[in-house]
């Protein structure tokens, strides 16, 4: 039962497994290089949403070829890492957050398409995702068990929020989402989220705080504070992985939701 398992900004490889050899996956809307390992004798399917050397920023990530890669591998469910910029000002830098919500009402991709996997009219298994939560509940618990038993304090839910990059915020924007109860905000995820939905792939997402949002704490983050986090965020990552991608092959967790198909 392979799991898959997206990284993102600092998280290019796999500790241990740097030199993994990266299959190339041919999809419809591009390749993706995809690095097989074992981590704690569970067979993992490893992508950098941004490649090696951060070569695509956050808006040219390709998501519909992300997903459908790790779909066509075989992965039987998805967990999702991102670092993300916090709008809690009562929250620790360096804190967890298991997230159980999702705030991205813009439903786009980098190139303002709209994000979907059902991009043609009359395309075969077309339909809507229908859920009550999008992130999936079991592999949620599995990611806070498997943070505590990595000895990493962990925030049980939070919504996480899309936004569009490659800019970060403005102190407006910021306050508007914490308005909204959004825990933290990254740029990548929101697609990932709902074309994992769509492919029906289980997925949970986990958040590393690296920095304060705009406007949240009373002096900005140092780039120095940031620089410590970002590398300290790619062990932690790993520790957490380790902890947990055995007890998600365990749980076999079904798809979020359902596809209410109309072909």
């Amino acid at each position: 039962m392979p799991i898959g398992l997206i990284t993102g900004t600092a998280t290019y490889s796999l500790p241990g497994h740097e030199d993994a050899t990266a299959q190339r996956v041919t999809t419809p809307f591009g390749d993706v290089e995809v690095a097989r390992a074992e981590i704690a004798g569970v067979e993992v399917l490893h992508l950098a949403r941004h490649g090696r050397g951060h070569e695509r920023l956050s808006s040219q990530v390709e998501h519909r070829a992300n997903v459908l890669a790790l779909k066509e591998l075989g992965a039987q469910a998805v967990v999702g890492t991102t670092v993300c910029g916090g709008l809690d000002p009562d929250a620790p830098l360096g804190q967890l957050i298991v997230f159980d919500d999702l705030h991205f009402p813009i439903n786009r991709l980098g190139d303002g398409s709209l994000c979907s996997l059902f991009a043609t009219p009359g395309q075969l298994g077309r339909g809507h995702w229908i859920y009550d939560r999008p992130f999936s509940e079991p592999i949620r618990q599995v990611l806070l068990a498997g943070a505590e038993a990595a000895g990493h304090e962990v925030r049980d839910g939070g919504c996480y929020g899309h936004v569009d990059g490659p800019r970060f915020n403005t102190r407006t924007e910021v306050a508007a989402l914490r308005a909204l109860g959004v825990a933290a905000v990254s740029q990548t995820a929101g697609p990932e989220t709902v074309l994992c939905g769509e492919a029906e792939l289980p997925y949970a997402l986990i958040g590393f705080v690296t920095d304060y949002a705009n406007g949240i704490a009373a002096e900005p983050t140092s780039a120095e504070d940031l620089a410590r986090l970002l590398a300290a965020s790619r062990s932690v990552f790993a520790d957490v992985v380790a902890a947990s991608l055995p007890r998600v092959a365990q749980v076999a967790p079904e798809p979020t939701g359902f596809v209410y198909r109309l072909g």
